[in-house]
């Protein structure tokens, strides 16, 4: 029987397969793609995602049913949390200009079965964003025309009641997809020139909700006659808060499509601010004027804004409000049809999904193919899943994709960059030896033993440290940890530190209500993991990372990505288990695609070496003889990571 249990290389060269990163070229510019997006384009696209999804979609159905007026906490508390992860974003979006997004970002530093089920998950996000969307638009037309579209569809087709599924099939909402669809694939050009006309008519929409909702507000909607401002109190606010990160996902769209801007170093972290500031004002002050014009319990979760003028009288500017909105939610349906075609080509050009989504184009320099196909599959989605169900679905997709970017951002700045060693020509003689003297603290390179010799042991008052090495101040008492990889230790922190948090957030959110834990277990629990969580922090901290100049850089790291690694995690654990269990079937669908055809088709794979006879190399210390500090030392399989700027040393310090 033991003959049939696979052997611990077998193993461990597949570990190594499914942990292997990206290597991405020298020139990250060179794209198959146009580069014709700059600052404002990326701002508008940004600001369309957002404003014209969370505002006209969300804001009635979370103040209505989870959060009540407090719904303007919720949308704070999710702006916060968005801002943490948009500035993981612009860290990245800057310095791999690559489209694919979080699934790029987690490929060149997290390894590739995490990238694929991380790009799995974000083709859902874009697929049920603007499906949803679609159904929004439908919604909001219908209400212009009194809803005589829903009541002949009721009519003459039918209706059903299945959970999960809405009412009537939305017919509508499918044949707007259709013709997004058609608009995209003429190309970028076309697709940004729509989404400056619609964003320009949707933010004079927002200015005009906004002038007439002050003016038009009742500070009694507030009151405890009408059940308070947070009628479900903190629960539902935390609840509400998850939700709302819909109502984020356009600065995701802007990494998308950073491979078509003309200077994504600096666009890309100009344009995630920018349009990541408006939209969150844009969301708190509405739902400031819309729970204050009617009582927050009679809203009408489909057309909210539309509805709440027409019941105060204004009907002509209930009109106005549901055609702006129309509007502004095209935007959406483009922004989403623009970016998933595109991350399916980053995954597809890969190799980890099917190479027909790779083809580009040669006119109009999109994917043409995954444009059609997906824009297909969102009009299928919109045609017969209800609205709530959909956006519930979307923010766990969201939240989990947030998380592994955070954590990426934490494990690449601590690894270290990448020196271009020349290589003699073929036939040469090595280059004579080095100076010895210490001064020059410079690596010493000799060629015997049929391999390589490196002094390394130099004087560490005037050492130069690299990312990933334990800082000076801190090796008297952390000596232990300088015989690991640099990088090394941080990325078993990263881990530790992400589990810490699982279990904190669980214990917060399952403690008292699931588990009925007593109060001194709760209390003893939570020290212990927040305790792991901020040792694992400070095990990061102790350790050199990048600085650069060239490109924005997230501050305050690690702490940043790590508090929005624990608010992620929070707000995904908030959800409902159904929302959990079909984001389950999801993934398992996803490791089905990924094992039965990624995983031998990865180009990742083709540049794995044969295996071949592995040889010793040594390390040779200066302080002693050869024979007393000889060490031998395995190559490494793969680099630390696929950027360009970095990669692992060759032996142990």
């Amino acid at each position: 029987m033991a003959r049939w249990l696979p052997r611990s290389t077998d193993l461990t060269r597949f570990c190594q397969k499914l942990n292997r990163v990206k290597t991405l070229e020298d020139n990250m510019m060179e794209t198959s793609f146009n580069r014709c997006l700059s600052t404002i384009d990326l701002t508008l696209l940004g600001i369309g995602g957002m404003v014209g999804s969370g505002l006209y979609v969300l804001t009635g159905t979370v103040a209505k049913e989870i959060a009540g007026p407090a719904v303007i906490v919720s949308f704070i508390i999710a702006g916060f949390a968005s801002l943490l992860a948009a500035l993981c974003y612009a860290e990245f979006g800057a310095r791999v200009p690559k489209t694919g997004s979080a699934y790029m970002f987690t490929y060149v530093s997290m390894g590739e079965i995490w990238a694929f089920l991380i790009g799995w998950n974000v083709l859902l996000e874009y697929m049920i964003g603007g499906a949803a969307v679609a159904r929004a638009w439908s919604g909001y037309l219908d209400s212009i025309f009194n809803h005589k579209i829903k009541n002949f569809t009721e009519t003459h087709v039918g209706t059903w009641q299945v959970p999960f599924l809405a009412h009537y099939p939305d017919f509508l909402a499918a044949a707007i997809l259709l013709v997004a669809t058609a608009f995209i694939s003429f190309g970028a050009k076309v697709s940004s020139w729509l989404n400056h006309v619609f964003s320009a008519i949707s933010m004079g929409v927002i200015l005009f909700i906004l002038i007439m909702g002050f003016v038009l507000m009742q500070s009694k909607n507030w009151s405890a006659q009408e059940g308070g401002f947070a009628p479900y109190g903190l629960s539902g606010i935390m609840a509400g808060t998850a939700t709302c990160f819909y109502a984020f996902v356009g600065f995701d769209v802007i990494a998308a499509s950073s491979e078509e801007a003309r200077n994504p170093q600096r666009a890309v972290p100009r344009a995630i601010a920018f349009s990541l500031g408006l939209a969150t004002g844009a969301y708190i002050l509405v739902s400031v004027v819309l729970t204050l014009m009617v009582p927050w319990h009679t809203l009408d979760p489909d057309s909210a804004l539309a509805d709440a003028f027409y019941r105060r009288g204004y009907s002509w500017a209930g009109f106005l409000v549901a055609t702006g909105s129309i509007c502004a939610m095209n935007t959406v349906l483009l922004s989403n049809l623009i970016s998933l075609p595109r991350i399916v080509y980053a995954m597809a050009e890969d190799g980890l999904f099917f190479q027909v989504f790779s083809r580009v184009h040669p006119h109009t320099q999109v994917p043409v193919v995954g444009i059609v196909v997906f824009g297909l599959l969102m009009a299928l989605l919109a045609l017969i899943f209800d609205l709530e169900a959909l956006v519930q679905f979307l923010s766990i997709g969201t939240l989990l994709a947030y998380t592994f970017v955070a954590a990426s951002v934490i494990v690449l700045r601590f690894q270290q960059q990448k020196v271009n060693v020349p290589v003699p020509a073929a036939g040469g003689q090595p280059n004579p030896e080095p100076h010895e003297g210490p001064s020059t603290g410079e690596l010493k390179e000799y060629e015997s033993f049929s391999d390589k010799f490196q002094l390394v042991d130099r004087d560490k008052s005037t050492e130069h440290r690299e990312p990933g090495q334990l800082k000076a101040v801190f090796e008297p008492y952390l000596e232990f940890l300088s015989n690991f990889y640099p990088g090394e230790v941080v990325t078993v922190a990263v881990v530790t530190l992400m589990v810490s948090a699982i279990c904190l957030c669980s214990i917060l959110v399952f403690g008292n209500t699931h588990l009925h834990l007593p109060t001194w277990s709760y209390s003893l629990l939570l020290v212990l993991f927040s305790l792991g969580f901020l040792l694992s922090l400070l095990l990061i901290w102790a350790h050199e990372q990048q600085c650069s100049t060239q490109t924005f850089q997230i501050p305050l790291v690690p702490l940043s990505p790590a508090l929005s690694i624990v608010l992620n995690i929070y707000l995904m654990l908030k959800l409902s288990y159904m929302t959990w269990l079909r984001f389950t079937v999801w993934l398992l669908l996803g490791l089905l695609v990924y094992f039965g055809y990624g995983i031998w088709h990865s180009k990742e794979n083709l540049r794995e070496p044969q295996p071949q006879r592995v040889s010793a190399r040594y390390v040779v210390f200066p302080s002693g003889s050869l024979e007393e500090r000889v060490q031998p030392v395995q190559p490494s399989s793969q680099p630390a990571t696929g950027l360009p700027d970095t990669d692992t040393n060759d032996c142990r310090r």
